[in-house]
């Protein structure tokens, strides 16, 4: 688990690449990096307010290590108030 001051998603990652999508720590934030399907489903999913999972990791050698999600919550008050 871990806590980010913000987040940004990066549509731009190639299928080429050979990942699934790749995340990592920028400064006290994190950036993930997703190609343009997944971003359409993530906004998709924002605009119904569902709840998203972004699987990170190489596609080739199927070595997932990593997951975002982003969930919608009821209660407010047991989220970082920061």
């Amino acid at each position: 688990v871990t806590g980010a001051s913000f987040v940004v998603f990066n549509g731009a990652l190639k299928t080429s690449s050979g990942f699934l999508a790749k995340s990592s720590i920028v400064e006290d934030g994190l950036m993930v990096q997703i190609t343009r399907e997944t971003m359409e489903s993530l906004r998709q999913a924002l605009r119904d307010k569902k709840d998203f999972k972004i699987t990170c990791g190489n596609l080739e050698t199927g070595d997932v290590k990593e997951y975002v999600d982003i969930c919608w919550v009821e209660n407010e008050e047991k989220t970082n108030k920061g």
